[in-house]
């Protein structure tokens, strides 16, 4: 019988990245004047040139080689490519349109959406505890659903989006980095495009208009779009992925807070309910956690990985 040990590492970046994605609505509110699409296609640009051209000053093209060399990689990292752009062009959207509260309410579905694709998919069990905490949380997702007020179509699609881009990534064999410069390079071609477009129709503003400020906001983005995403990549083949799941409440419990002591969004009575239901299930989860580590028997031999 072998127990496996949580790789602290992988613990490390995952925590790391979501403390990031909890901040960003921050720094986006500081481009709201700036159209979301173009936000997006800067991110793509900058995080491309950063990632792909430290790869290529480190390793030549080795590491692209044998990234593409892996059975279904390519095709799986062009998929996840296309997932995440339109994550973060929705994200972006909604919270300079001022639905930061509705974004965090995604990123709460989104890890009950992880623990059941970790679960039916890839074969993780959970313990009675843990089950207790994934019903308490679903409660909760399903009253924040039927008391919105209205379809949460951004929170759902945000959810979706994000839960299935870290599922493909998690079934890529390809390190992170690696991984996301390919991502990078599907996506930077038609982003290139895009901007000279706008530019070209002067409808954009890069290097002119907008002041140099908000093009160093912009150049500065890429980098925040490349960290956490190379943390999570890491993190998401190190760490079970219902772990992964309930970690992931750490960016919209941020988000949420932003949404209502900085921007001043609603937060009434209805909301405050549901939001509760998500916070004792992730407590169940933690106290589980816990309770287990303690009790298992030192003498169990460790698995060193977890893939």
């Amino acid at each position: 019988m072998t127990t496996a040990r949580l790789d602290r590492g992988g613990l490390w970046m995952a925590a790391g990245s979501f403390v990031i994605w909890g901040l960003m609505p921050l720094y986006w509110h500081l481009l709201k004047t700036v159209p979301s699409l173009q936000i997006v296609m800067h991110r793509i640009v900058w995080s491309a040139l950063l990632v792909v051209g430290g790869l290529c000053l480190t390793q030549g093209l080795h590491w692209l080689r044998k990234a593409v060399a892996q059975p279904r990689v390519a095709w799986m990292l062009a998929l996840s490519g296309v997932l995440i752009a339109f994550n973060w062009g929705l994200y972006i959207w909604a919270v300079n349109a001022g639905h930061v509260v509705e974004t965090s309410l995604g990123y709460f579905i989104n890890p009950l959406l992880n623990v059941v694709l970790g679960v039916l998919l890839l074969r993780e069990r959970l313990s009675l505890a843990q089950w207790l905490a994934v019903a308490v949380a679903a409660a909760g997702v399903l009253w924040l659903t039927f008391n919105y007020g209205s379809f949460p179509w951004i929170a759902l699609s945000l959810a979706a989006s994000f839960g299935f881009y870290g599922f493909i990534r998690k079934l890529a064999v390809v390190d992170s980095i690696p991984g996301l410069a390919i991502e990078s390079l599907y996506l930077f071609l038609p982003a290139v495009a895009a901007l000279a477009w706008v530019e070209m129709n002067g409808n954009g503003g890069f290097v002119g208009s907008w002041g140099w400020q908000v093009d160093a906001l912009l150049v500065f983005g890429g980098a925040l779009t490349a960290v956490p995403l190379i943390g999570f990549s890491y993190a998401v083949r190190r760490v079970p992925y219902s772990v992964i799941g309930f970690m992931q409440y750490i960016a919209p419990t941020l988000q949420l807070l932003i949404g209502v002591l900085v921007f001043g969004e609603v937060f009434d009575r209805a909301r405050a309910i549901g939001f509760g239901f998500i916070w004792v299930g992730l407590l169940i989860f933690a106290v589980d956690g816990v309770w287990r580590s303690r009790r298992r028997p030192a003498c169990l031999p460790v698995a060193e990985g977890l893939e």
